[in-house]
């Protein structure tokens, strides 16, 4: 996603920086900065006059710790090291809808409870909390599934006969160039929200997903979860409702799961690289 988003930034004759531990790979008009979120002194390398600033990390791991360095010691980190300078105009926050803890299919938007039933969600909403309240102006973006180039695993399982479904599980999502396009989108709106919903116009049960996408690739349709994997499996299952974003003037590239995996399944395969003899 950050990734995406930099590409569209450097497009526009922005000067664009992406700060990574390792950061290489990063797209083509995106500067290096190498530094680590949970190293306060590390973060001496940032360049001091920010216009804007995303904070999209990722974990890396799905332990409670690796969740509270990412969303929580990170964020505090870096809002710190923006202190010392001007400051941004704005800063980003990118969250997830799992800080919500319905499960029975409600419809929720920004203002519905936020309780999360995992450590995970309860960092993000920690890392919410540290954002809204920086000496910045601040928005966070509450992001559904993301799927999209290099995020097909749903995909794979359809294909290969492992996908199964919930009874009367809804999931939401979003393809990842609509996340960039958000974040994009968001830095030209003169007062935006302190909080959006980031997901596409379709709540969806995951069986009519699932079986979708099993007559687009001609595979076999996904059965129903064994009751003891699918009350495993349960938790999260709501309506997010994109109301906000929608009446805010996002227009969407892919409003549902059909139009954004329709291009994915007519994009040709990646090239596979050759084995050494």
């Amino acid at each position: 996603m950050g990734s995406a988003l930099g590409v569209r930034l450097a497009a526009g004759g922005a000067q664009v920086f992406g700060l990574r531990r390792r950061p290489m790979g990063l797209p083509e008009g995106v500067e290096p900065v190498a530094a680590d979120l949970t190293d306060p002194a590390s973060l001496a390398a940032l360049p001091s006059d920010l216009d804007l600033v995303y904070y999209a990390a990722s974990a890396g791991a799905r332990d409670p710790e690796a969740a509270r360095r990412a969303y929580v010691h990170g964020v505090s980190g870096l809002l710190e090291a923006l202190v010392r300078g001007p400051g941004p105009r704005r800063f980003f926050f990118v969250s997830s809808t799992g800080v919500y803890g319905q499960e029975r299919g409600e419809w929720v938007d920004e203002s519905s409870p936020t309780a999360p039933a995992h450590p995970a969600g309860l960092s993000l909403l920690e890392g919410e909390r540290l954002s809204l309240s920086s000496p910045f102006p601040a928005t966070v973006v509450r992001f559904g599934g993301i799927y999209g180039p290099g995020r097909t695993m749903l995909l794979e399982r359809v294909r290969d006969g492992r996908a199964r479904w919930r009874p009367g599980h809804h999931t939401n999502r979003i393809h990842r160039e609509d996340c960039a396009g958000v974040l994009h989108w968001l830095a030209s709106v003169e007062r935006p929200a302190p909080i959006y919903l980031g997901v596409d116009d379709e709540p969806a049960l995951e069986r009519d997903v699932l079986s979708w996408l099993a007559r687009q690739l001609g595979a076999q349709e996904p059965a129903a979860a064994p009751e003891e994997e699918g009350s495993g499996r349960a938790r999260g299952s709501k309506r997010c409702r994109n109301r906000r974003l929608r009446e805010a003037g996002y227009r969407f590239r892919y409003p549902t799961f059909r139009e954004g995996y329709a291009e994915l399944l007519s994009a040709p395969p990646p090239a596979r690289r050759a084995s050494p003899a």
